[in-house]
């Protein structure tokens, strides 16, 4: 692999200096290029263009594990040590977060507050069991833009999201309001949020309990790991969509209306799921069901 690299690379620097870089003498690298590359070289060079092709298809996010498990699903079937090696010599990674963070979590003396119901049990065996909400931030030109998300623990998937230039009621309401409005819910189900005064507001708990099988719960105070799903999700969207500064608010809505609608939904892979997008996990449920009814 490092003699083919230097061969890919001979017009752009000199031999000699990445034959020294590489730990590869002249003599073996000239008799590599006098015999040609052997099969397992052949093999690497056709894997490394399929893993160019998936880590381009992931925006440049995936780093090796999703790359593994992306190939698997196109049939390409190696080894992730390899993966993750072949990937270094390409210069290939998956994307780190940033750390910039505004307070988005204000609380509000005298609103009624819920018990940790969920308890930081994050799992669910189905759709509408258990849903986390929470509100993070984009930085733009134009200021602070806030992001209310909210998320089915089942799936991962973000059923409901509103975007809104203040911190008030109405932002998290809009993002309920979408979840209602995509989702059936018919059994009792677990609302679980921080103790932020805009979830804490007359206006919404009066919502959730309108709504008749709604139990609300929310995180103890200052600790980020009782809402650690949608931390997660926020992790996920501050690396590889909001992870460049925004020129104002509406190139930030385009940007998270594609991240979330387009790609984090319906096509990123998630390890949580077995490598699947929350689309297709919910779509393999729901042809489960069928089959068993």
């Amino acid at each position: 692999m490092m003699c083919q690299f230097i061969q890919e690379h001979q017009g752009v620097f000199p031999v000699s200096r990445m034959c020294a870089v590489l730990g590869v003498s002249r003599s073996r690298y000239y008799a590599w290029k006098r015999r040609g590359p052997g099969p397992r070289e052949k093999a690497n060079a056709r894997l490394a263009t399929e893993i160019e092709v998936v880590h381009t298809a992931s925006r440049g996010t995936y780093g090796s594990p999703r790359v593994h498990a992306a190939l698997a699903a196109r049939g390409v079937h190696c080894g992730r040590h390899r993966v993750a090696r072949l990937m270094r010599a390409q210069g290939l990674a998956g994307r780190t977060p940033r750390r910039r963070r505004p307070i988005t979590t204000r609380q509000q003396a005298g609103n009624t507050v819920a018990p940790n119901v969920l308890n930081r049990d994050f799992s669910a065996t189905r759709p509408d069991q258990k849903w986390v909400a929470d509100i993070t931030y984009l930085d733009t030109d134009e200021g602070w833009l806030y992001l209310a998300v909210i998320l089915d623990l089942f799936s991962r998937r973000v059923i409901g999201w509103s975007m809104a230039d203040h911190l008030q009621t109405p932002l998290v309401r809009a993002a309920l309001d979408m979840a209602l409005a995509s989702r059936h819910l018919t059994d009792d189900m677990i609302h679980h949020s921080d103790r932020g005064c805009q979830y804490t507001s007359a206006a919404y708990r009066e919502r959730l309990d309108a709504l008749g099988v709604v139990t609300p719960s929310m995180s103890r105070t200052g600790d980020c790991y009782d809402n650690a799903v949608a931390e997660s999700f926020f992790g996920t969207l501050k690396t590889e969509c909001a992870c460049r500064h925004f020129a104002s608010h509406t190139d930030a809505r385009c940007a998270v209306f594609e991240f979330i609608e387009v790609w984090y939904n319906r096509q990123r892979l998630h390890s949580s799921l077995g490598y699947l997008s929350p689309e297709t996990f919910e779509l393999q449920y729901t042809l489960h069901l069928d089959s068993v009814h």
